[in-house]
């Protein structure tokens, strides 16, 4: 009696403590995004730019950027089911639940490394820590095509912009190609990084959160590789589009290349969701400066993505924080 006494009085603790810790989560979310908001000037700039255009003209160029962001969260939680398939079978929805917590969570974390918790605890608590391998892989398939778009940008940069000899030009290529060609190859065999840790006598004992990572078939990879690319079309074409129509008259290759330049870029710094619009938009203005001297408008735009696709996200994720589920098993809470 005593001891099923204690029982429910630790079940009541824990309940307790969720709730705490899931409104703190919520609180620092919104606390982020309006000490972001309330002083970003980039977004007002933006606001005074499209009012020169018709109402029509707005709410379509909205709805279409809109659109393209649900589409690209979309498919990472197509992508972030494919990964944990090895590891615990969730619904489409379920997926889409805990993707848009870790939005929630990244936005106040470093290098958003709250998105990893967001989502494994959508799992079952002893898959948690494989799911964090699972997420890592689907990142560095992120990262890869990143890296390869950035680097054959980056030649094609050097090439029209940056005076240098042929020779220092072709070894440039070549280079960039060599750089490709090893996350390529490094993605594709991912089941390496499995033999390495366990040739290592420390990593050896925790093999059994890191296994899942000899289960990821090179057609595997591949599905969700193009997963990723799908994305980066996504994203790409977001600020295509409104690059293309705040400043018309750009040629589109030089949008391309700086867009693929920019992400380049960003992928190399360490930062926080909620101020990376900053190094966005110092970026977003030292490449662009090369093609355009509407450096209001390449700022203006860069924040008002990065409002559409991180802040509006996270906001909306804040609804599935409650339904974190931190001690319990696989059940939500």
């Amino acid at each position: 009696m005593h001891r099923l006494t204690r029982l429910k009085l630790t079940a009541g603790r824990k309940k307790v403590l969720s709730l705490v810790i899931k409104a703190v989560i919520v609180f620092l979310t919104f606390w982020f995004i309006y000490l972001k908001i309330s002083e970003n000037a980039n977004l007002k700039n933006f606001a005074v730019l499209v009012s020169s255009f018709s109402s029509t003209k707005i709410w379509f160029a909205g709805f279409v950027i809109v659109g393209l962001m649900l589409l690209n969260w979309l498919l990472e939680a197509l992508k972030w089911r494919r990964l944990v398939r090895h590891i615990e079978r969730i619904t489409l929805w379920r997926s889409v639940e805990s993707v848009f917590c870790g939005l929630s969570l990244a936005i106040f974390t470093p290098n958003r490394l709250g998105e990893y918790g967001g989502r494994v605890f959508f799992l079952s608590p002893k898959r948690r820590i494989i799911g964090v391998v699972a997420m890592a892989v689907g990142n560095i398939g992120q990262l890869v095509l990143t890296n390869v778009f950035g680097a054959l940008a980056a030649c094609l940069f050097v090439f029209r912009y940056v005076p240098m000899d042929p020779v220092f030009s072709y070894a440039l290529l070549i280079l960039s190609i060599a750089f490709s060609g090893f996350f390529v190859l490094f993605y594709f065999n991912i089941r390496w990084l499995n033999g390495l840790l366990l040739s290592i006598r420390f990593t050896r004992k925790y093999k059994k959160f890191y296994k899942v990572l000899g289960r990821y078939r090179k057609s595997e990879l591949l599905k969700i590789l193009l997963y990723c690319l799908a994305r980066y079309a996504v994203f790409s074409s977001q600020y295509f589009l409104l690059f293309s129509w705040l400043i018309p008259g750009l040629n589109s290759t030089d949008i391309i290349m700086m867009i693929c330049l920019l992400f380049f870029v960003q992928s190399t710094l360490p930062s926080l969701d909620l101020f990376d619009v900053g190094v966005r938009s110092l970026t977003a203005s030292y490449f662009f400066g090369f093609i355009t001297d509407q450096e209001v408008a390449v700022i203006a735009c860069t924040a008002s993505i990065w409002l559409v696709n991180i802040i509006f996200p996270a906001i909306l994720g804040t609804y599935f924080v409650f339904k974190l589920n931190f001690f319990g098993n696989s059940r939500r809470t």
